[in-house]
C-alpha cells in the first residue's frame, strides 16, 4: 500500500511523515517550492504475526507494509507547481491531507493564519482543478485527433465528459458513482480526486483529546459527503518525539499523554478501513508472514498474492481463523481434532485473519 502525505506548506506534513516513519528529516520554517521527494517504507504492526513468532520461533518474520510518500506542499493557484506534487504521488493508493491546526508565530502560514475549513477546501479545489486540467487536455488531444481524421473512442470521450461535469461543478470524482468498467477504463488517467483520503487535523500538544480538535474533525468531516473520507486528528510534534524513542519508552510517553497508540497505527487501521483491505497469514517454522488482499478475495486469487504459480495449481485451502488457533494454545493437532482446521475451494471469501496453507500442483 502507497500512501501520498499532502497539504498546503507549513502544515505539518514532513512533521508528520517522521512521525510515521521514524526517520528525523529536517523540517523548516518557511515554505519552497524546490525539494526531492521522500520515501519511507514501515511495517504495519499486528499483534497476531507477534503472535505466531513466539509460538513457531520461525527463520523469518514478515509484516505488511506500508510506504509513505511526502514532497513539496500545495499552493493555492499555483496550477504548474500542484503539478509537479500530484504527477509524483499519482499512483498512490489513498491521500492522507495534513491540515495545520497548531499555533506557532515562528511558522508562517501561506494563506495567512490558522482556518482549517479554509485549508481542506483549498486543497480539495486545487486536486478538483488538477483533474480538470487533465480532462480537458485529454479532450483537445482527441479533437486534434478527430481533425486527423483519427476516430476518436466515444465511450471514453462520454467518460470523460461526465468526470469533467463533476469537475466543473467542483465536485471531487470520488462523489461521482462510476461502474466497475468505467473505473477500469479511468484508471490510466490517475485523478486525484478519486482517491479516499484521510483528513489528518496536525493540533497543538494542549489540544490532544480536547474539545476544539473533536470540534475540528467534526467540522471538517461535514464538508466532505460519502464514506471515502475520514477525519482524525493528532499532534504531529509529540508522534514525532514518539517515534524517536525507544519502545517502553514511547508507551510511557503515551500513557502519561493520554494518548492510546502512536499515529502509525491509527493512520494504518484508518487506511485499511478506506480501501477495503485485510490481512491473510501464512506460518510456519520458516517463516511466519501476513499479506494483504481486498476485502472479499477468493482464496484462488489469495494464492496468486504468493506466487502465480500456486494460484494456477490451487487445490485447497488449510483454513483456520486466528482467534480458533490462539483459543487452542496455538496447538495445529488440537485444532483439527475439533474440526477447527477446514478445506475450502477456490471460490471462498478469505477472511481478514485466516491463516491458510495453501494445497496446490503444477
Amino acid at each position: 500500500m502507497r500512501i501520498a502525505i499532502i497539504g498546503l506548506a507549513n502544515s505539518g506534513r514532513t512533521t508528520i511523515f517522521n512521525a510515521l516513519t521514524g526517520l528525523n528529516l529536517e523540517t523548516t520554517i518557511y515554505s519552497t517550492v524546490a525539494s526531492e521527494p521522500h520515501n519511507g517504507v514501515v511495517k504495519v504492526p499486528d499483534a497476531r504475526i507477534d503472535r505466531l513468532s513466539e509460538i513457531y520461533k520461525p527463520k523469518k518474520t514478515t509484516y505488511a507494509t506500508v510506504e509513505y510518500i511526502d514532497y513539496l506542499g500545495l499552493t493555492k493557484g499555483d496550477t504548474e507547481q500542484n503539478r509537479k506534487v500530484f504527477d509524483l504521488i499519482k499512483d498512490a493508493d489513498t491521500v492522507v491531507h495534513v491540515i495545520r491546526g497548531f499555533h506557532d508565530e515562528a511558522i508562517v502560514h501561506p494563506l495567512g493564519g490558522i482556518d482549517p475549513k479554509r485549508d481542506a477546501e483549498t486543497v480539495e479545489l486545487e486536486m478538483i482543478f488538477g483533474d480538470l486540467e487533465l480532462v480537458d487536455k485529454r479532450l483537445e488531444r482527441m479533437e486534434q485527433g478527430a481533425k486527423r481524421g483519427k476516430k476518436p473512442d466515444e465511450t471514453e470521450k462520454k467518460l470523460l465528459m461526465k468526470c469533467k461535469e463533476a469537475l466543473e461543478a467542483e465536485q471531487p470524482l470520488r462523489n461521482v458513482e462510476f461502474t466497475g468498467d468505467e473505473r477500469k477504463a479511468m484508471s490510466h488517467l490517475q485523478f486525484m480526486s478519486i482517491k479516499p483520503e484521510v483528513i489528518l487535523v496536525n493540533v497543538d500538544e494542549a489540544d490532544i483529546n480536547s474539545e476544539r480538535a473533536s470540534a475540528l474533525c467534526s467540522q471538517l468531516q461535514g464538508l466532505f459527503s460519502g464514506d471515502q473520507v475520514i477525519v482524525m486528528s493528532l499532534c504531529g510534534k509529540v508522534e514525532m518525539d514518539i517515534a524517536q524513542l525507544p519502545g517502553d519508552e514511547a508507551a510511557a510517553f503515551l500513557e502519561d499523554l493520554g494518548i492510546r497508540e502512536p499515529a502509525l497505527n491509527k493512520l494504518i487501521s484508518v487506511s485499511y478501513r478506506l480501501l477495503g483491505l485485510i490481512s491473510f497469514i501464512t506460518s510456519g517454522e520458516d517463516e511466519v508472514r501476513a499479506w494483504t488482499i481486498h476485502k472479499g478475495m477468493n482464496a484462488q486469487k489469495a494464492a496468486g498474492r504468493i506466487h502465480s504459480d500456486i494460484e494456477r495449481g490451487f487445490i485447497r485451502a488449510e483454513v483456520v481463523s486466528y482467534d480458533d488457533f490462539i483459543s487452542h494454545g496455538g496447538n495445529m493437532p488440537a485444532v483439527r481434532e475439533k474440526g477447527l482446521l477446514r478445506l475450502e475451494g477456490k471460490t471462498y471469501e478469505v477472511r481478514d485473519g485466516d491463516i491458510i496453507n495453501f494445497r496446490f500442483n503444477v
